[in-house]
């Protein structure tokens, strides 16, 4: 997939207020400090679509992308806040939960999980909660240029034994680096595949010709 256009639409501070769209949705979470904006910026190739950070739990709003004028890239808040209030976290994770299993034209999730981490129980509950709704998710590792290839292997190896511990089954597993540019073509590969088939042209004209006579 050729990303011709990328453009900031809106934010949305609770689920009720997302915005009303004839486009599907691909959703991104996880944990704070994941290196969530930064795979957006690199799919994209937008260095500035979504604001990076050093801080955790940056990201606090749903935030909507419109991409090529087709689909929607949607960047999720975070869950596990180190510096937010409980009730903010709450309220947080409230609304993603809301979005996850209340938007009509979400297609896919894609769950990203920090390669220089052993694997947390906290992503597993999380990911084990979006099958348990019949939610459509992927796994994501990510950072895997800021550790050894042994080291990231081996805790990517660890996360998907735990799947199958946990009983888990992601539709598809990728692996990405937002700063070496890994990843990014299998990623949006996959996504132009869940993506409604254009006409051909043909048919198109066709179409266009039974429209016209039924006037």
């Amino acid at each position: 997939m050729k990303i011709e256009t990328a453009k900031f639409h809106t934010s949305a501070a609770t689920f009720e207020v997302c915005p009303v769209s004839r486009f599907p949705e691909f959703a991104f979470v996880g944990r704070s400090n994941v290196g969530k904006s930064s795979l957006i910026n690199m799919l994209t190739s937008k260095k500035e679509l979504a604001k990076t950070s050093g801080v955790p739990g940056k990201t606090q709003l749903i935030n909507f992308f419109d991409i090529n004028e087709s689909w929607s890239l949607v960047d999720l808040p975070g869950y596990g806040y180190a510096k937010v209030s409980k009730k903010q976290q709450s309220d947080f994770n409230l609304n993603v939960s809301k979005y996850l299993t209340g938007r009509e034209n979400l297609k896919h999730v894609f769950a990203l999980v920090d390669s220089q981490r052993e694997p947390l129980d906290s992503d597993l509950a999380f990911i084990e909660w979006m099958q348990a709704c019949n939610v459509p998710f992927s796994v994501i590792f990510t950072k895997t240029d800021k550790s050894s290839d042994h080291k990231v292997e081996d805790h990517a190896d660890q996360f998907l034994v735990k799947l199958v511990e946990w009983k888990l089954q992601p539709e598809k597993t990728f692996s990405c680096s937002a700063k070496a540019n890994v990843g990014r073509g299998k990623i949006l590969q996959f996504i132009e595949q869940k993506l409604p088939k254009k006409p051909k042209k043909k048919e198109k004209s066709r179409l266009n010709l039974n429209w016209m006579k039924k006037r």
